[in-house]
């Protein structure tokens, strides 16, 4: 803007003529007047040839680089004591633009004189610089104070264009509304929340994080996690790969696929597994994800080994359980296939350069496909992660992007605050959790009930850390009003194809007690895809309102080498660390810390029954809190049914949230949240001795073993963290041990 930089610089240079103490001197800087901007051009136009006559730039041009041309603006004359075509005469140089206005370019063409000015006097714009510097008027400033005025100017015009590109991208919209997403909350939230809503559109924070600016949470390292925004665009143009790659293994008569892997490795095709069932001529997915010697036996018994394809799914490729699942499958394989062929029916899905792709190579598995190392697992539902064992299993995966797709433009960085669906229930969700509903009660209709356990991942896993987040409650019963705390929120994923009428009832008596409600409707199964990415975007947004990093999840870590530690002992000494229970009694052994310890003990008050042990742990519940089942066991349906019924009872009893997780699944999954998020879970670790063990090939330890040594892991960490956590080891009749224990919560909370 050479015109307004005269302008600015011509009023400093009048203020210092005027306190000039000499004529002499109040001459030589007068002198300045009208130099000050095409001086300081010309020598921005020397910076400009040097660096495009530059060997590095030469290269790049060789390769076809073009280079950008210096733009010059406001160049119509402001002050009538100069030329009206000065800034075009004195501002003319190859690979420059001049945008002049109507009447500028109208006197150029009458009286305007065109030479190459640019390269004139180039020593002389050097003399006119530094004499300005030397009557005390900084150039710098100068320009610092155009461009934020010219910034300001800008501002208001820019987002009343964007205003306009939102109206019409509204307007432009399919008839359709594809988030279906209502909710209800006490006008005291619902009020913080419309506040956060425009506070959001102010500060452009959509843009931003599309923009992938990493401020908007902590300034760590987030914006090398945010790959997951644009993976629906790669997808698609990946999906005739995978289609094709089914078609060879259905070509090749595999009739069942199981995958090996962890939390976010795992938990979306389980999800798809539960919620699509068997398609038919395609194979059925089995999902193993559990170190527990019972599930293993349990799961390759189901399988017809000879016709069976493995997938081995793991980001990083260093992850402990799918590693040493890997070993056994194969070995398992090779008896039935051949040690030659073994390896022929396995494939990979992990990043690049991984320790498994590596080993998949080395190996000569079947087929290798790559994640996206700027995705994490949790957000990794719409990679390949989710989507080649989608393929496999027969799910439309172009069905399921299609659906994604529509919640992605919902969602994009030009849809205001209040219309994008991700960015209001993440918004809901922070604002909740800061007015103390943290405990995110998930509600799905049994077709689609499955998804609870993807977004407990996602919700747990990202929020709950520096005792802060949300606590997400997956599989409880949904019951009357009266039994619930004041710490809850619900979300209602009702399927419209098949919704269920009581589970209706309910949640609107909840709704008209005064709980939270959030309501999202799925027209039907496929709809999956538009909530991976609504939940995606709205977990990033909840982490940004409750100022965390969604991203990292450092207790998980903790765990694991607090495992690796205990593991690595036992391959040194042949045994996992001596533990001493503090009380026999029941068929029960039971463990704690010392403090832990000291805290219950004082509580029985001598009396050392099973029951008044649990009575005493479950007497330091408060309000707001949480109990967690944590249960090291055969994810069994007949267990789980019977840990249902001492967590309905426990609610029934305390009005507290309660989780059921079962280790070490949970460990890559809700465990980030249980020991990094708030203080206010009252935790039971449940562990069993077990009837049969599965040895690990090539290793000294047993799977046994190795749960063994995650369920103690987990346990210090857990007290590590200072949580009130107790350990109740059962007998190896697991169903009968479950149900005393039952027994034993009932006499526990009678008294």
């Amino acid at each position: 803007m050479p015109s307004c930089q005269d302008v600015a610089a011509d009023a400093r240079i009048a203020a210092r003529a005027k306190d000039a103490l000499t004529a002499a001197a109040r001459a030589a800087v007068q002198k300045l007047s009208g130099t000050v901007a095409i001086a300081n051009a010309k020598l921005a136009y020397q910076r400009y040839t040097a660096l495009v006559g530059s060997p590095r730039w030469q290269a790049l041009a060789a390769r076809g680089a073009r280079p950008q041309r210096l733009l010059w603006a406001s160049t119509g004359t402001k002050n009538p004591a100069y030329r009206d075509v000065l800034y075009v005469e004195e501002l003319v140089g190859p690979e420059t633009v001049n945008t002049m206005p109507p009447a500028t370019l109208d006197a150029v063409r009458h009286h305007g004189v065109i030479r190459p000015s640019l390269e004139e006097d180039v020593e002389g714009a050097r003399r006119t610089v530094a004499a300005l510097a030397s009557a005390g008027i900084p150039l710098a400033e100068i320009t610092t104070e155009l461009l934020t005025d010219a910034l300001r100017l800008f501002e208001e015009p820019f987002r009343k264009l964007l205003d306009v590109i939102d109206e019409q991208l509204r307007t432009a919209r399919p008839a359709t509304v594809i988030d279906r997403q209502t909710f209800s909350a006490p006008a005291a939230i619902r009020a913080e929340v419309d506040a956060t809503l425009d506070d959001w559109q102010a500060r452009g924070a959509s843009r931003r994080l599309w923009a992938r600016d990493g401020r908007l949470w902590t300034g760590g390292d987030e914006h090398h996690w945010l790959g997951w925004l644009d993976i629906t665009d790669a997808q698609e143009a990946h999906v005739d790969a995978l289609c094709r790659a089914a078609a060879e293994i259905r070509a090749d008569g595999f009739t069942a696929a199981l995958l090996l892997g962890m939390g976010g490795s795992s938990l979306c095709p389980d999800v798809l597994r539960r919620t699509f069932g068997r398609q038919d001529d395609f194979p059925d997915l089995h999902v193993l994800d559990s170190t527990d010697p019972a599930q293993i036996t349990r799961t390759m018994d189901a399988l017809d080994l000879a016709r069976t394809l493995v997938i081995v799914s793991s980001k990083s490729g260093s992850t402990l359980e799918p590693n040493i699942l890997f070993e056994y499958v194969l070995e398992r394989i090779a008896q039935v296939a051949g040690a030659g062929e073994a390896a022929g029916r396995f494939v990979a899905i992990t990043d690049p350069e991984s320790a498994l792709q590596q080993l998949a190579e080395h190996r000569g598995f079947r087929r290798v496909f790559e994640g996206r190392p700027s995705i994490g697992g949790r957000y990794s539902a719409l990679s390949d992660f989710g989507l080649a064992p989608a393929a496999f299993m027969g799910v439309d995966v172009a069905r399921l992007l299609d659906r994604a797709n529509g919640m992605v433009q919902s969602c994009a960085s030009c849809v205001p605050a209040r219309d994008n669906p991700g960015v209001v229930l993440g918004v809901l969700l922070g604002v909740l959790a800061k007015h103390g509903r943290d405990k995110v009660t998930i509600v799905a209709s049994p077709a689609i009930a499955s998804v609870g356990a993807w977004l407990e991942q996602l919700l747990a896993e990202s929020t709950g850390k520096q005792g802060k987040g949300l606590i997400p409650v997956d599989g409880e019963d949904v019951g009357p009003p009266e039994i619930y705390g004041g710490d809850r929120v619900f979300v209602y994923l009702r399927l419209e194809s098949s919704p269920d009428a009581e589970q209706d009832r309910v949640i609107d008596a909840i709704d008209t007690a005064g709980h939270p409600v959030i309501r999202i409707g799925l027209a039907d199964p496929y709809d999956l895809g538009q909530e991976f990415f609504r939940w995606e975007m709205a977990t990033a947004v909840a982490g940004a309102v409750i100022r965390i990093n969604p991203f990292d999840q450092p207790d998980v870590e903790a765990s694991k080498i607090e495992t690796r530690r205990l593991t690595t002992a036992y391959e040194e000494t042949g045994a996992l660390p001596a533990e001493a229970p503090f009380l026999a009694a029941g068929g029960f052994t039971f463990f704690a810390d010392p403090e832990n310890v000291r805290a219950i003990e004082a509580a029985m008050a001598g009396d050392r029954s099973p029951s008044s042990c649990l009575r005493a742990h479950l007497s330091r519940l408060t309000a707001g809190d949480y109990v967690a089942l944590l249960a090291y066991l055969d994810r069994r349906r007949d267990y789980e049914a019977r840990l249902q019924i001492i967590r309905h009872r426990l609610r029934e009893a305390t009005r507290a949230a309660t989780c059921v997780g079962f280790g070490p699944r949970f460990l890559h999954s809700t465990g980030q949240a249980y020991k990094g998020g708030p203080n206010s879970g009252v935790f039971l670790q449940i562990t069993c001795e077990d009837a049969a063990d599965v040895p690990v090939p090539g290793r000294r330890y047993s799977f046994g073993t190795v749960k063994a040594a995650q369920a103690q892991g987990d346990f210090a960490v857990l007290v590590g963290r200072g949580r009130r956590a107790l350990r109740v080891h059962l007998g190896s009749d697991v169903a009968a041990s479950l149900d005393a224990l039952s027994r034993a919560v009932e006499a526990a909370l009678a008294r």
